[in-house]
């Protein structure tokens, strides 16, 4: 075969890798109100900036038909590109080929790209829309998972990792996105669940629809797994740009720096009528809030839930901070085990990125009564555990 064929062949095969499952598919993905993996990465980068990686893999496994199947990208799209000029890497997974399951050269495509980010100091984005692990291929398939997950351990606090569920999300699928800093989630269109409904029902004898349990809502208002509840894939897409605007690439640097337009000694009269004389009468904290920061403008992870405490992103003079400030209308600002739980998640990811933290107090205490006293848990200190694990070993952990 002369060099011209074997130049042909592969622009023929590009053209049948990037229509991803093929017309009918693409066509379903869009009528339920979904973009492809190949428009949602070019929504989200940089214009033209996209460099993809291993576009050609394909899967090996030759178990209950596989064989005679062609799955383009094996169901998955990697590679690196720019978000307003700056360097980072991205996988999105594709439904419509096999629904996006995750099998073993998927799961590879994926972890080179995680490793890639960490070596280059680089944020890395996952847009995860798949039906699980692919059970043709098993093990295979589930050591791929464990290998996504040891990944994103080492980067915890080293890179952002940010994770968009554009889709259905089960079982192992859920895990990953999980462990990450911040995770997206698109009204009527994501659904996590360690499990669906018909497995709780048949387990539990408890009756729930996909959305009660595992939705964008109930996950940014009751679990408080996810961050930011989006109202499409468009909006979630514009809403991560704008995240990584507050966020360094990594560790080791700091937060971008903007020209701020809004003046040093600019004085707000309402600041001394925003507290009430009386110490009984609820305030809004976001009011103080949006009078103290930049242009009055800040983006609030977690809004939804432990709603009696703030934490967000904002700006003074063009750098980036981050804000915890208890909600005197909710509760009367008190503490409680998700109050908690959420400011300090975001003080360890502010404390890990060099951002500086400004605390705004109004807090009567700490919420009494037997819910709070007894249902003291472990997230915080499984965390400890993970990084002293990672960083002295499995003995010295024990000792403690």
């Amino acid at each position: 075969m002369s060099t011209q064929e074997k130049l042909q062949q592969m622009l023929e095969k590009t053209k049948v890798i990037k229509a991803a499952g093929g017309e009918k598919r693409v066509a379903k993905q869009h009528e339920s109100g979904k973009l492809t993996a190949r428009e949602r990465i070019n929504l989200l980068l940089d214009q033209d900036s996209f460099v993809e990686m291993d576009r050609f893999v394909e899967h090996r496994c030759v178990n209950f038909g596989q064989e005679k199947k062609y799955l383009p990208g094996d169901g998955v799209v990697t590679g690196y590109g720019t978000i307003n000029g700056r360097l980072v890497f991205v996988f999105a997974q594709d439904f419509t080929v096999e629904g996006g399951s995750l099998g073993e050269m998927h799961s590879n495509k994926i972890v080179k790209v995680q490793q890639m980010a960490l070596k280059m100091g680089a944020p890395i984005i996952g847009m995860n829309d798949s039906g699980g692990a692919r059970i043709q291929e098993a093990t295979d398939a589930l050591a791929g998972f464990g290998r996504m997950f040891m990944q994103n351990t080492k980067s915890s606090g080293v890179i952002p990792q940010i994770s968009a569920i554009m889709g259905p999300s089960a079982g192992g699928a859920v895990y990953s996105p999980a462990l990450t800093d911040f995770i997206y989630m698109v009204k009527g269109t994501s659904k996590m669940f360690i499990t669906g409904p018909e497995v709780v029902k048949s387990v539990t004898g408890e009756e729930v629809t996909q959305e009660a349990l595992g939705g964008a809502i109930t996950h940014n208002t009751k679990s408080g797994v996810a961050d930011f509840a989006t109202e499409n894939d468009q909006d979630c897409l514009q809403q991560i740009r704008y995240l990584l605007s507050f966020l360094p690439n990594n560790s080791e640097e700091e937060p971008p720096v903007y020209a701020s337009t809004d003046p040093v000694e600019r004085m707000d009269a309402s600041l001394n009528t925003i507290v009430p004389d009386d110490s009984n009468r609820p305030y809004d904290m976001y009011e103080v809030i949006k009078s103290i920061v930049d242009n009055g403008e800040y983006y609030e992870p977690h809004k939804t839930y432990a709603t009696n405490i703030i934490t967000c992103f904002a700006r003074m003079e063009g750098k980036t901070i981050g804000i915890i400030a208890n909600q005197p209308r909710i509760m009367a600002g008190c503490l409680d085990i998700n109050a908690s739980d959420k400011a300090a998640r975001f003080i360890r990811f502010c404390d890990a990125f060099n951002i500086p933290l400004l605390n705004i107090v109004d807090v009567p205490g700490f919420l009494p009564g037997t819910n709070q006293e007894y249902g003291w848990h472990y997230p915080s200190r499984c965390q400890d555990a993970f990084r002293l694990l990672r960083s002295n070993g499995t003995k010295d952990y024990l000792s403690n």
